[in-house]
């Protein structure tokens, strides 16, 4: 039985074991593993510690599909759409750029339930908490240590996390990588921001006319969403929850304090905005260190090497 691992448990991970599951024929023992408590990665949801069904999308908060995306994805769309996984966007969202034949779409039961539908389709062992420290080859086969516990060997390994922690990896890995594709991998950079997500008592009232806002004066705050309402989701019994995304210059800057210090800045900037907000039960602050990619090194254009035309980015 072929044994295949991969690290990562948010959309590429998923996805690809979804993907997985259904074009292999053989047996196939398929583990994701990731060194977060949940999966989701960067399309991460988060729940009110005083009632779960209380959530908020910290990481993407709606989903764009472009035309030309629609022509080569539509079926996982349509998919996603007949599960009831994805909705239209119809709450009004201010400030968003649209282009013409874009659709948008929500996540009802919040963004990482994208991530949840593929890894269940899986059938994928999921473990959490696990980091990955070094990958060897041994008599063929890909041993993998983590922070705890035994390696492990597979047969294939497929790497999802952003480039800077695949670089940081120990054992036979770094002597596998080209000096080509190093020089590319060390190319892939990034944005780094903040989120903040405020949960709220049942029955407060958050009386705003519309569900997201796009900031454009605010040097720390780049986008609002009254979550709830961007998902069409009104209950008596489930309390508003609001997500704050910071701009980019404000998460660099602030990327090394901590995250009280960072929460309260945020606070500070919001009651500009939102004067007069009624006071959160609880709150939730992420720190995206890896958060888009602005510049992407060219990978494939020196991928001659088996390790990489096995993997795109998997061993």
């Amino acid at each position: 039985m072929a044994r295949v691992l991969i690290v990562g448990a948010g959309m590429t991970g998923s996805l690809c074991a979804a993907l997985l599951r259904r074009q292999t024929s053989g047996p196939l023992y398929l583990a994701v593993w990731d060194k977060a408590e949940d999966s989701g990665g960067r399309m991460t949801t988060a729940c009110s510690p005083h009632n779960p069904q209380c959530t908020a999308d910290l990481g993407a908060q709606y989903i764009t599909c472009t035309p030309h995306y629609a022509k080569k994805h539509q079926r996982f769309y349509d998919e996603l759409l007949a599960y009831g996984v994805l909705r239209p966007l119809s709450s009004p969202i201010e400030g968003m750029v649209m282009k013409e034949g874009d659709c948008n779409f929500v996540a009802p039961q919040g963004i990482s339930s994208i991530i949840k539908h593929y890894l269940k389709e899986s059938g994928a062992e999921v473990y959490f908490r696990h980091r990955v420290t070094q990958i060897n080859l041994r008599n063929d086969k890909w041993e993998v240590s983590k922070q705890t516990g035994s390696p492990e060997q597979f047969d294939l390994i497929v790497l999802t996390m952003p480039v800077p922690q695949i670089l940081q990896l120990q054992g036979d890995i770094t002597n596998l990588i080209s000096e080509c594709q190093r020089q590319q991998l060390e190319a892939v950079s990034y944005s780094s921001r903040y989120a903040l997500g405020l949960f709220y008592e049942a029955g407060t009232k958050i009386d705003v006319p519309w569900a997201g806002q796009y900031i454009t004066s605010n040097p720390c705050i780049r986008f609002v969403s009254i979550d709830n309402k961007k998902r069409n989701i009104e209950s008596s019994e489930i309390g508003p929850s609001l997500v704050i995304h910071t701009t980019v210059p404000f998460g660099v800057t602030y990327l090394e304090h901590s995250i009280e210090d960072v929460q309260e800045l945020i606070f500070q900037q919001l009651e500009n905005i939102l004067p007069g907000l009624p006071q959160p039960i609880a709150t939730k602050c992420q720190k995206w260190r890896h958060s888009q990619v602005p510049s992407a090194g060219v990978i494939l254009g020196c991928a001659k090497s088996p390790w990489m035309m096995a993997t795109g980015l998997p061993i």
